[in-house]
């Protein structure tokens, strides 16, 4: 060979990185682009569309209403998102692309599910056209965040909501679980109908609800971070537990939430899917009654009904 410059020699060898652990969550918890146009499509007087966002946020159009459970964007869910358990699935899509929301709830205050600054995008897009649904002893901290419209509820306590032309009632219903943000301020705190947990363990108290307010068309029930039993089990049901509620509650069809977003417990990340489905089958229901979806998976539920085996 002569002398001369070699133009291959000069092109550096680069090793690509692979991050393995991420392929295989691409695999085993794969994130979608949710189809807006499919959520919002239909007769508004039949709809029943959800998507699951992640962890216990939870988009649902029941008729012409849509809802927005427990909205948290951020990486980390902790004080000043710097601390608290890492996310380890994105957002399906960002606040901007959202469709127009009509209400958020909001369950409790913990950090997962309740986050500061996703508030204030969404006050930032939607503004005072968005009604937020509170628990009791938390409508001043939403205030301050810059929520116009907000009502604070107590178990039992029910309030209405008028939009598109319809009337529609919100309740509060009691959960096992617990409050709090800082140190010091723990426990301080028409066609289709929707129920949603939000972060609970199991009691008896669904029964009454499902005697009250049911049959729900469908529920969002959380069946994630279960895990030691011996310290989760007043706070987190597991799947099981989840079933039960899904029976107590007379729901027709349940959407399993709070599992497979966030790191905050020892069980393996797939096994809350696993285990659910193996309840579900022990308990004699049909398959699809209480189902796992995909991130950002438009679930459409307008003509389907599913009964008991």
């Amino acid at each position: 060979m002569g002398s001369g410059s070699s133009t291959e020699a000069e092109i550096p060898n680069v090793t690509p990185i692979v991050d393995q652990e991420e392929l295989e969550l691409d695999k085993t918890l794969p994130v979608l682009k949710p189809d807006i146009e499919t959520l919002a499509a239909g007769e508004k007087s039949n709809n029943l569309r959800a998507v699951w966002m992640g962890h216990a946020c939870v988009l649902v159009k029941v008729d012409d209403l849509v809802v927005l459970t427990d909205p948290v964007w951020g990486y980390k869910c902790g004080p000043l998102g710097k601390m608290g358990a890492k996310r380890y699935r994105p957002p399906p899509c960002s606040i901007d692309e959202l469709p127009e929301l009509d209400a958020v709830v909001i369950s409790h205050n913990h950090y997962d599910h309740l986050e500061y600054s996703t508030v204030v995008k969404l006050n930032k897009r939607f503004g005072k056209n968005l009604h937020w649904f509170v628990a009791e002893g938390q409508a001043k901290w939403m205030r301050d965040a810059g929520c116009e419209m907000v009502t604070e509820l107590t178990w039992w306590e029910e309030a209405s909501l008028e939009k598109h032309g319809h009337k529609y009632t919100i309740a509060a219903t009691p959960s096992q679980h617990w409050c709090q943000r800082t140190a010091t301020d723990r426990d301080k705190g028409p066609r289709h109908n929707f129920y949603f947990a939000g972060d609970t363990g199991y009691c008896f108290g669904f029964r009454q609800i499902g005697r009250k307010y049911g049959p729900f068309s469908l529920a969002a029930i959380p069946i994630g971070a279960y895990h030691p039993r011996w310290f989760m089990r007043p706070q987190h049901c597991n799947p099981e537990e989840a079933v039960e509620m899904h029976v107590d509650l007379r729901a027709r069809r349940s959407l399993a939430i709070h599992w497979g977003t966030y790191v905050m417990t020892v069980e393996p990340y797939m096994e809350p899917k696993t285990k659910l489905a193996d309840a579900v089958a022990a308990r004699g229901l049909h398959e699809a009654a209480f189902t796992t979806v995909r991130h950002g998976e438009v679930l459409d539920l307008d003509s389907e009904t599913v009964e008991d085996r």
